[in-house]
């Protein structure tokens, strides 16, 4: 059994404390991050537009321009749905009658498992003008009693609480907070406009570690791909927001510029942010109209316009999907909203794209990226590995097919079964897979080598044959079988020994094969000392004999590898099936193919 290291644990419980301590900080701490994140953000939307203005009117006048034209956007917005708001105030008990029209037509009954709404719609109804009221019951105390006459209670008002205060505790408090925060927010935006190339040279010395190029361009792309996201992100929101308005508008809902601008806000909130927004209109709609078709429309509007902006917009404006997974985005809204309450829970889906993107530029925090992004989780060869481990399973013929329809056979064996083999046999040299798991996983795969072999053409006896070698194990047979494949297919006439043949019995069957060329597979923890012995024994038998020597999974092979190998009487040396091919057909005199 493997033990970790002292050192090991160590680092383990380092990590933990450390993310407990930034996961505090940012609980605690979200009265000056909220403000700080949201100016970065910002900050990260209007720079470009700064970069451009600045080379006319100059940094100061571009800075100031920008922010200027934001925040006159920003009241005029305001101004427009604080008007709409009350709009909207006013005309809510109009629409009474309405609601008591829409209740009184709804059946109702007695059974079934929606007895307890049926009670509750059959209470409204009694509310209602003209329906039966329900007499109240007496409350004792209260100086009223049923059927007699009232008993006349004095009662003396005391205002003993400055009328003043309580207004500026009632109105301004909650008023103040916020307006706070936007002016700080607003600062920090000026702030970091204006020192934005000062701020980036200081993350760049801290973070670079005297690797300037690499974090440089690590901050560029960074900052790009975060620009890029946010800015497509208030297109889509606003290209979903304005026909949302102009529909509504159409459907009579009222006030459908706010309804417009809730969705466009809203949005942001993934998923369920689009749905929220159109409860509101919808439940105005049934309010406002006389009939059903207006609530009907509206619903429709909702589902068209979500269709057309998952479907189009978004791949069109910045891809597919945001770069996270579904799961992430969800578990992180909530995350966000635990943190920083609604801001965070608006924020949630900006700042997970900027999580992920860090997490691919910072060694430190590349976990963010595997736990976050939509990109594949394992490398084919990986996914393929874990699939042969599964008792059972067998679904990795799936893969296999599902790779094959878009790579060729050789990329197969290169890219992701040779990799399995290897990582198999290292495992088992580390004490990682027991000898029976072993065994499986090599079954595993030569049960895919049986399922993608075809039928090889017909060649006559002339043709220039191989023999593939393997070096010792049976992982060597494995890609000695492959090799098989690929040659056979090619009309070469291809034989594959045994593993741990005797080297007497090597050699008579070399030597009955008439081979022309030999291949001696050597795939890690294979080391490189049996090939070299291979290579010794088979240049002593056979002269004329071409041997070529592959040591497949590796990516270079040093010339301190190669030299030996050559003084054994290698003819050469090769780590790609795909190489070993074209060799093969380079240096003899090809296939002879008969019948294909």
């Amino acid at each position: 059994m493997n033990r970790s290291s002292p050192a090991e644990s160590l680092a383990t419980i380092s990590n933990v404390l450390l993310s407990a301590f930034i996961v505090a900080s940012l609980y605690f701490g979200r009265d000056l991050l909220v403000p700080l994140a949201l100016a970065v953000l910002l900050t990260f939307i209007l720079a470009p537009l700064v970069t451009r203005l600045q080379r006319w009117l100059g940094r100061i006048a571009a800075v100031l321009f920008v922010v200027a034209m934001m925040f006159a956007a920003t009241g005029a917005v305001g101004w427009v749905l604080t008007r709409q708001a009350i709009d909207l105030a006013n005309k809510l008990p109009s629409y009474t009658e309405n609601i008591q029209e829409k209740l009184r037509s709804i059946p109702t009954t007695n059974r079934g498992p929606f007895s307890k709404i049926t009670k509750a719609i059959e209470e409204l109804k009694k509310d209602l003008p003209g329906g039966e009221p329900s007499a109240p019951a007496p409350v004792p105390g209260s100086g009223i009693t049923w059927g007699g006459t009232p008993k006349v209670t004095q009662v003396e008002i005391v205002n003993s609480r400055d009328q003043r205060l309580e207004f500026m505790q009632v109105v301004l408090t909650p008023v103040l907070g916020p307006l706070g925060t936007a002016a700080l927010v607003l600062l920090l935006l000026i702030f970091m406009l204006f020192q934005r190339e000062d701020l980036r040279n200081r993350i760049i010395r801290l973070i670079g570690q005297g690797h300037i190029s690499t974090t440089s361009h690590a901050m560029d792309d960074a900052g790009a791909r975060i620009s890029k996201y946010l800015l497509m992100q208030i297109v889509v929101n606003v290209t979903y927001g304005i026909p949302v308005a102009i529909g509504l508008y159409f459907i009579g809902v009222p006030n459908a510029i706010l309804w417009g601008a809730l969705a466009t806000v809203l949005r942001f909130i993934p998923y369920v942010g689009p749905w929220i927004a159109a409860s509101f209109p919808i439940l105005l709609s049934l309010a406002s109209s006389p009939g059903w078709m207006a609530p009907l429309l509206t619903i429709g509007l909702f589902i068209v316009l979500e269709l057309i902006s998952n479907n189009v917009m978004e791949p069109w404006l910045y891809g597919s999907s945001t770069g996270v997974t579904p799961i992430a985005l969800i578990l992180a809204a909530l995350v966000w909203t635990w943190l920083w309450g609604p801001v965070g829970l608006v924020l949630a889906t900006p700042l997970t794209v900027c999580l992920v993107v860090m997490g691919r530029h910072i060694p430190k925090l590349a976990f963010l990226s595997i736990a976050l992004s939509d990109e594949e989780a394992l490398t084919p060869a990986e996914d393929c590995y874990q699939r042969l481990l599964r008792a059972g399973e067998h679904d990795e013929m799936e893969l296999v097919d599902q790779y094959l329809k878009t790579s060729p056979l050789v990329t197969l064996f290169d890219s992701v079964l040779l990799p399995v083999i290897t990582a198999a046999g290292t495992d088992h040299r580390l004490g990682f897979l027991e000898r029976e798991r072993l065994d499986f996983v090599e079954q595993g795969l030569s049960d895919i080598l049986i399922a993608v072999s075809t039928d090889s053409p017909t060649v006559d006896e002339t043709v220039t044959r191989v023999c593939c070698v393997p070096a010792k194990a049976y992982r060597d047979q494995l890609a000695g079988d492959m090799l098989q494949q690929l040659l056979s297919q090619e009309g070469y006439l291809v034989r594959s020994a045994e593993p741990r043949m005797a080297i007497g019995d090597l050699i008579a069957w070399i030597k009955d094969a008439e081979a022309d060329v030999a291949c001696i597979s050597v795939v890690p923890p294979t080391t490189l000392i049996h090939a070299r012995h291979l290579c010794s024994k088979l240049r002593q038998n056979f002269a004329g004999l071409k041997i070529v020597v592959g040591l497949w999974g590796r990516s270079g092979v040093p010339p301190e590898t190669v030299g030996p190998l050559r003084d054994s009487g290698a003819d050469d040396v090769i780590t790609t099936l795909a190489d070993a091919v074209q060799w093969v057909t380079d240096h003899t005199t090809g296939p002879v193919a008969v019948d294909r």
